[in-house]
């Protein structure tokens, strides 16, 4: 069962796990409306931990398609991935899979060390909407996930809007630290995409 050594151990690697910068003011906002689907389907309704969240990116929506959905590039502009890896072959499309991971720094109850997910698209549709699942371990921790994108060309751009929900004992036995935890990184997550995407558009225009 969780106790207080499990909660702080919890703490720090969720904060590796999901960025611990909080994304600069305007970048993205919560929006607390009804969850996001894709193909009919969203996040877990059971979870206790989750969060939406959305921003305007002023890039062509192509692009940010194929920046978040080449997994393999992740690293070169999320911070917190340090490797990537499709699991199967092919256009990014229903039923692919793939592996990041992303380091644990030292905490009181493990040394330092990496925490592997590995993601499964279940739902997809081309340049609208993106859904997948799967479990975050570490030593001593599992977070299964789920994790819906949803794609709208807007005036200006792009409105990117995101929802997660985290299950587990770890992030049960503290739901508003989990949920600030989620939040912080859904959000750089967003401004992290927001940037790559922007700095690509405006090297096609120069």
């Amino acid at each position: 069962m969780p106790g207080i050594r499990t909660v702080l151990f919890t703490v720090p690697l969720a904060l590796a796990v999901l960025g611990t910068a909080a994304a600069p003011a305007g970048a993205a906002h919560h929006h607390p409306g009804t969850s996001l689907t894709c193909h009919g389907e969203g996040v877990d309704p059971d979870a206790r931990v989750r969060h939406r969240t959305e921003t305007l990116i002023h890039a062509p929506l192509r692009t940010i398609w194929k920046l978040q959905t080449d997994v393999t590039r992740w690293p070169s502009w999320q911070a917190s991935v340090k490797t990537a890896e499709r699991l199967d072959h092919g256009p990014f499309r229903k039923g692919s899979a793939f592996r990041w991971m992303t380091p644990i720094p030292p905490n009181p109850a493990t040394p330092a060390t990496e925490l592997e997910i590995t993601s499964t698209v279940e739902q997809l549709r081309p340049n609208s909407c993106i859904r997948w699942t799967g479990p975050a371990i570490g030593e001593g921790l599992r977070i299964d996930g789920v994790h819906v994108w949803n794609f709208t060309a807007v005036e200006g751009g792009v409105r990117v809007s995101t929802e997660e929900t985290h299950t587990g004992a770890q992030v049960d036995a503290d739901v508003p630290t989990a949920t600030e935890i989620l939040r912080q990184g859904l959000e750089e997550w967003l401004h992290e995409l927001k940037t790559a995407a922007e700095a690509r558009a405006d090297d096609r225009r120069n």
